[in-house]
């Protein structure tokens, strides 16, 4: 079972890492997005959101202060789902319906850092052991 929690760990943490890093990577093609979404300070939001990112995946990777890595994750994808993903407020259907999917993908995610609140650390083959 350790094993399994394990995989889980480097999948659900993995996306948030990667999701992260790619802010930094591909920021001059999120600011503008970001602006157009109307977020104030787009660079800075796109640069900050990206540390909450990059960091609470990594915090669940490596099972190094989970509880606040799930804070962070919190603290992402909140904001996130609800001002860049708003399909409510999209008039073209295709854009409003990827918005939706994305929307949606974002519930269970955040579903998902919550459940990770009960599990009590140090967890198996974790940095915290």
């Amino acid at each position: 079972m350790s094993c399994l929690f394990l995989i889980g760990r480097l999948l659900y943490g993995g996306f948030f890492l990667v999701a992260g890093i790619l802010h930094f990577v591909r920021l001059a093609a999120m600011t503008p997005y970001a602006a157009s979404k109307g977020v104030p300070a787009p660079r800075l939001a796109v640069l900050g959101s990206g540390v909450l990112a990059a960091l609470g995946g990594l915090s669940i990777v490596l099972g190094a202060w989970p509880q606040q890595g799930v804070l962070l994750l919190v603290v992402f994808l909140v904001p996130v789902t609800l001002s860049m993903h708003n399909f409510w407020a999209d008039r073209d259907p295709a854009t409003r319906q990827v918005n939706q999917v994305q929307f949606e993908k974002n519930l269970p995610l955040l579903g998902g850092a919550l459940m990770v609140l009960f599990v009590p650390p140090p967890w198996p083959l974790s940095l915290a052991r």
